[in-house]
């Protein structure tokens, strides 16, 4: 059987082998097997963990000796194994790695091993599950395409320590082949299949911090705020993504007709990442590896160890070497190295390749060449941003009842705005309006003078715009790192113009959480006294915190990230951290057609 064409930019492509691991995933949820194998959009989880740990026993591959070789050119006589078997076949289209595989007096038996329980039957007898028997006999026809007869199949459940058999039938087969074509088919489509609804499948997922089913499917019903539909109000949304939308839509009307209730929504739940971030500052450090450890020396002589497998990030400022080592590690590990300059401006990053994102890339490059798709971005981003703006006022500062009013007016008149133009002089004077209030939510200590006279910048010229820089710079770095985490590109945005080395739409997501998370940051360490004027260096260049002053700036940085916070259209709470990640996960499915419009987020 010839490879399936896929369809690309280029023409007709063929297919590569599928790993039987994705048939697998595409028999337990087609949505899974399209993020991991046509995305290539792995999330790690608990579950996957412990299912890594499963395979530990039968992970190192048998050495594939001479004797070997003649065992399976006689079809695997009895007493004969094979651990971590590798085999492919171009005529199914498949490669797998079968876990074992025993010679036994009528023929080969295939054990595949599973983290899980078996499932049980009307009798209460333990029986395999439909996805993990069909990846049984993946492994027996693979196994007959190089001349082995497979007679039976056994799957290990290791949560109920025991074997469960899988009977070999040539129906089972036959749905092995029908399952190849239609996961060749849904591939080669490009249209990612939409979510389930309400399954408990979804629970146990470690794709669900990206799928986000039931939010996935209010996002495909909802109009934007004010009623407004992209689709219809612009037409800018592809055939294809029309149909994408409409295939979700039919998947909520069906469920609805089925269960009579609308989605449940559930928290999206974090990836279980508690990895530390590396802050290096010391000019001259050198970050080099030992083993299995990360280590930061100081001329010579170690200052700090720790485990690459602990860290999740590693900013440096000013002068920092990562030796070749280190950075191979980091690649392999997905640590992200960010560079800043000594005075916190950022600089770069050192990430690994991206999510594909293949579909949301290229929405994203064809929506945002027209401006009326760009408009009804901008305009819910700026909404969302005043709207913060005003909740941050009210919350910590002295604010009449006029500017109040004031500055909702803005936010409402943003759903009006004729164009670009109009909407950024609404955007500026309710900027100007909530800086020249600033200083009414600043308390002080000790008779500080702030020497406040408003928002400058490139270089900031007092200690609170030094702050708020330092908190903007640090958030561009974190939605870019987003940006690229969920497959879209992120120099190119809807408000701020593409130029070289400017993230524009990291700086266009960061609008809404500016307020938000950044603000917050600098009125908190102020208010609290953890920072005073000794802790900055005024200078002919600008006014920048010293290296005794960043350290309480980065205690309260990643303490508000790690803040909870209500999301404002389910009611659930999360990090401000994973908040920033659903944002931008949001504006990747609107760009992919799977959403009507965008939601920008808002607090109270």
């Amino acid at each position: 059987m010839a490879e399936s064409p896929i369809q690309t930019q280029g023409g007709l492509e063929p297919q590569p082998p599928m790993p039987v691991r994705r048939l697998h995933n595409f028999t337990y949820c087609p949505r899974l097997f399209y993020f991991q194998w046509v995305e290539n959009i792995f999330q790690e989880n608990a579950d996957t963990a412990a299912g890594s740990r499963v395979h530990r026993n039968v992970d190192e591959p048998s050495k594939f000796d001479a004797e070997k070789a003649r065992a399976m050119a006689d079809a695997l006589p009895e007493g004969t194994a094979l651990r971590s078997l590798r085999l492919e076949s171009e005529s199914l289209g498949l490669i797998g790695v079968v876990d074992i595989v025993e010679g036994g007096p009528d023929g080969a038996e295939v054990v595949d091993y599973k983290k899980g329980s078996a499932r049980r039957d009307a009798e209460g007898d333990r029986v395999a599950k439909e996805s993990d028997a069909l990846q049984v006999a993946a492994h027996a026809l693979l196994l007959r395409e190089h001349g082995v007869s497979v007679a039976r199949g056994w799957i290990y459940y290791a949560a109920d320590k025991r074997r469960v058999p899988v009977e070999l039938t040539e129906e089972l087969f036959v749905g092995v082949r029908r399952a190849i074509a239609e996961a060749r088919a849904v591939a080669a489509s490009g249209k990612c299949p939409p979510p389930l609804r309400n399954d408990v499948r979804c629970l146990y997922c470690s794709a669900y911090p990206v799928c986000l089913p039931s939010e996935s499917l209010w996002w495909a019903r909802q109009r934007g705020p004010g009623g407004a539909s992209g689709q219809m109000e612009f037409g800018f949304v592809a055939q294809a993504q029309e149909e994408m939308r409409g295939k979700i839509l039919e998947a909520i009307d069906f469920a609805a007709e089925s269960s009579g209730r609308e989605p449940t929504l559930q928290p999206p739940r974090p990836n279980g990442d508690d990895r530390e971030v590396l802050v290096v500052q010391v000019p001259g450090a050198q970050i080099g590896q030992r083993g299995d450890e990360l280590v930061v020396s100081v001329r010579g002589e170690a200052v700090r160890k720790l485990p690459g497998r602990q860290i999740r990030a590693i900013y440096c400022y000013g002068a920092i070497q990562l030796t070749a080592q280190a950075v191979e590690s980091c690649l392999e590990l997905g640590i992200e190295v960010a560079y800043f300059s000594p005075a916190g401006r950022f600089l770069g990053m050192l990430t690994g390749l991206p999510a594909s994102g293949i579909d949301a890339r290229r929405g994203q490059y064809r929506l945002f060449e027209l401006p009326g798709a760009r408009l009804q971005l901008a305009r819910e981003i700026v909404r969302a941003k005043i709207h913060n703006q005003r909740v941050m006022l009210m919350r910590n500062g002295d604010v009449p009842e006029r500017v109040a009013n004031t500055m909702a007016g803005f936010r409402d008149s943003t759903t009006a705005a004729r164009d670009m133009t109009a909407l950024l002089g609404i955007e500026g004077a309710a900027a100007a309006l909530y800086f020249e209030l600033f200083e009414s939510m600043l308390k002080g200590r000790d008779g500080w003078k702030f020497d406040w006279r408003g928002r400058n910048r490139r270089p900031p010229r007092d200690p609170v715009n030094a702050l708020l820089s330092l908190g903007y710079s640090m958030l561009a770095k974190e939605l870019t790192g987003v940006c690229y985490a969920v497959g879209l590109d992120p120099f190119l945005g809807v408000m701020h113009q593409p130029r070289y080395g400017r993230p524009a739409l990291a700086l266009d997501l960061m609008e809404e959480f500016r307020p938000l998370v950044a603000d917050s940051v600098v009125i908190t360490l102020i208010n609290r006294g953890e920072l005073g004027p000794e802790d900055f260096i005024r200078s002919a260049a600008g006014t920048f915190l010293t290296d005794k002053g960043r350290r309480p700036f980065w205690e309260a940085w990643f303490r508000r990230l790690d803040t909870e916070v209500s999301h404002p259209e389910f009611g659930y709470k999360m990090a401000y951290r994973r908040m920033l990640e659903v944002q931008a996960r949001q504006l990747w499915r609107f760009v992919r057609g799977e959403a009507q419009a965008y939601h920008g987020f808002t607090t109270r």
